[in-house]
């Protein structure tokens, strides 16, 4: 039977009453949350620690904060709160280990990550190496086919569910094959739908052909003929059964039963949900990790982002193009929605995170989704993340079409005052190369502020939102003193700090971009800068910002953006204090 233990203690320097409940693995965190919300309901505390103990807390569904846990303190020791489900029982078959995948919760699961002894294996593909992608030979909008080489498909021709990442300028869709064709040298592939329609009616970004001199590359996944490499993995949806090629180490391991496996079953761990009237106040999350979380919907309708991992849920070319006064003519149209992630919250105030980990996750990080005042991030490390790191605000509405100005008549719809500071973003986006670590769009005095990022797939922080120059929500924010490096790892048209959008009051200073990565296969190998200032960005002042070179990009902005002192010349010691402290 479960226990929990509880301890009472009197804040005497304030008449108020404080209650401690320590936990360990084997108690009931959401019974802990109950309790403590009914002490405070019934007077016998004002304020309530959850003292998680050393070890992992596995979830069967995610924990929910709302307004009744206003004043909620969260502390770990080593604590693991974990949306993932152990997998045991391996045996051999050839080069590969198998093991039976059990029920969930009393269902069958599916997932699209894997962690073996805490690393992340590769779900089985083509390529190990993404230099030797194949590349697309032509692209058929009209009768939504892609043509490629017949070898690139001449394994996976029986396989049920296997996938194609298509690399498109700035972002890579994940495309559900439904069919292969064989026509002499080459293969048209069909996919499923919807996102065979997204895919060939959206047109940006738009997958490269051959005449570009640079055609989208793309890999193949998801089918057990794929794996021939140590690390690889492919689930066996229909047969129950995961299989697995051990790396070398792991061989002795799974002989002496101490080879440990975890596949995700969870999209979101905690869900912090209040109402504009009654938002959920004043809760700290403190030395927590927050692990092992999958996201479906790739498997289940496929992935077509417009930017940033933001998906596409209908999208198409105008003809003749809208003329928007005060911007240039807009010749598509598109609606948006959002990967779930490992935290979400909605409708909240001072919201606080210190001394965290998310890793180990297959959607976003942490996400400040809407009507969020406040709430500090700090502290906290945010590696092995498939999409993006950290996400607030809006990326507009899904009613809402994504090129048209956001300005709520209820401003508290917009997120406001959130800090995200002294954290460390590594691996990030690792699965979308599209996302980035930090993702901050319809956002209202944001401080994103010595950070740290590195090895990541595109661009560092991305902050604005709408491809126009209109008086929107945002204002007054703030990037300084963060410190990117190694990023653009696998898509180019990025920056180390990209904006959009008009944004009175923001300033953008004292960061530190530098050491770009060079990948062959980006679209246009010279279309990298080390700060973008994109469509509609207006009223943005960017100074002391050290990079290597003054490589900057000024696309359609708007008026009042102020550029000085950006470059080599800037001062040693502003190089020297960005990033994480």
């Amino acid at each position: 039977m479960k226990q929990i233990l509880l301890f009472v203690s009197l804040l005497c320097t304030v008449g108020m009453q404080a209650a401690e409940i320590n936990i360990t693995p084997d108690s009931s965190l959401s019974d802990a949350i109950r309790k403590a919300r009914e002490m405070r309901r019934l007077g016998k505390a004002n304020e309530v620690t959850i003292n998680l103990a050393t070890g992992t807390y596995f979830l069967y569904e995610p924990l929910r904060l709302r307004p009744e846990d206003s004043g909620l303190k969260l502390v770990g020791k080593d604590a693991v709160i974990s949306g993932g489900m152990q997998i045991t029982g391996w045996k051999k078959e050839g080069k590969l280990l198998v093991a039976e995948i059990p029920d969930f919760n009393g269902r069958p699961v599916d997932f699209r990550q894997l962690w073996v002894n805490g690393q992340k294996a590769v779900r089985a593909r083509d390529v190990s190496n993404f230099e030797q992608m194949n590349r697309i030979r032509t692209y058929d909008k009209k009768n939504h086919i892609l043509w490629v080489p017949k070898k690139a498909v001449e394994k996976i021709m029986k396989a049920p569910y296997a996938e194609m990442v298509l690399h498109e300028m700035w972002c890579t869709s994940n495309l559900r094959i439904k069919r292969i064709e064989i026509q002499g040298d080459s293969a048209a592939i069909r996919f499923h739908d919807p996102e065979a329609k997204l895919q060939f009616e959206h047109p940006w970004p738009s997958p490269m052909t051959p005449d570009t001199k640079h055609p989208s590359p793309f890999y193949l996944t998801n089918a057990k003929e794929l794996i021939d490499e140590p690390g690889e993995w492919y689930h066996d949806i229909r047969g129950h059964k995961l299989y697995y090629m051990p790396r070398i180490n792991e061989k002795l391991e799974m002989r002496n039963e101490k080879l440990s496996a975890i596949v995700p079953v969870l999209e979101t761990l905690i869900e912090v949900i209040g109402t504009a009237e009654h938002p959920v106040r004043n809760i700290t999350i403190e030395g927590v990790t927050f692990s092992h979380t999958t996201w479906m919907r790739p498997s289940e309708k496929g992935h077509v982002p417009l930017q940033a991992g933001m998906y596409l849920t209908e999208a198409y070319k105008l003809r003749p193009s809208i003329d928007r006064p005060n911007n240039h003519k807009l010749d598509n149209q598109g609606w948006l929605g959002r990967a779930d992630a490992a935290v979400e919250l909605r409708y909240t105030e001072d919201i606080n995170f210190k001394d965290c980990h998310f890793e180990h996750l297959g959607g976003s990080g942490l996400d400040y989704v809407i009507a969020c005042r406040r709430g500090k991030t700090t502290n906290c490390t945010f590696n092995d993340i498939a999409m993006n790191g950290y996400v607030c605000g809006s990326f507009s509405p899904e009613g809402l079409e994504t090129h048209l100005p956001y300005q709520p008549t209820d401003f508290r719809e917009v997120c406001t005052g959130q800090e995200v500071s002294n954290c460390l973003f590594q691996e990030v986006s690792n699965e979308d190369w599209g996302c980035v670590a930090v993702c901050a769009g319809y956002v209202s005095g944001i401080n994103i502020e010595h950070n740290t990022i590195h090895d990541i797939s595109y661009t560092g922080i991305s902050l604005g939102w709408g491809w126009n120059r209109d008086l929107v929500c945002m204002k007054d924010n703030k990037v300084h003193a963060n410190l990117i490096y190694n990023y653009a790892q696998h898509m180019y048209d990025c920056a180390g700090i990209y904006t959009l959008g008009n944004q009175p009051g923001t300033v953008i200073s004292e960061n530190v971009v530098r050491d770009i990565a060079t990948p062959s296969y980006v679209h246009d190998p010279n279309h990298w800068f080390y700060l973008y200032t994109d469509e509609g960005s207006s009223n943005i002042t960017l100074k002391d910002n050290w990079t290597p070179s003054e490589k900057f990009l000024k696309n359609a902005n708007g008026p009042g953006n102020i550029w000085e002192n950006n470059g080599p010349q800037v001062n040693e010691n502003i190089k020297q204090n960005a990033g994480r402290k």
